[in-house]
């Protein structure tokens, strides 16, 4: 079972498999924004639905935090453009 966690102190997401981490969807931040960077997923893992997971979870943390996203890497902009429900954390 692949458990997704959030990091605040790594600014990140990550996916373990067991004790052992298989992923991560990272982001800087500043007063307001976060900026989703990177999102990898080890490659035995992929077509699992692991990377949308480890955005959904940035975003919901977005959310409980009041802050907004700029997803810049290409997963997570792949993301955004997919699924309307995270427009109200996209920063404009």
């Amino acid at each position: 079972m692949i458990k997704i966690v959030y990091e605040p102190d790594k600014k990140r997401s990550a996916a373990y498999d067991k004790e052992v981490n298989i992923g991560e969807c990272t982001y800087s931040e500043s007063a307001r924004l976060w900026i989703i960077d990177h999102t990898f997923v080890e490659g035995n893992y992929g077509g699992q639905g692991i990377a949308s997971k480890l955005v959904a979870e940035i975003v919901e943390q977005a959310r409980a935090n009041n802050k907004k996203i700029i997803p810049l890497c290409p997963f997570a902009k792949k993301e955004f453009l997919e699924k309307t429900e995270y427009m109200d954390v996209l920063s404009r």
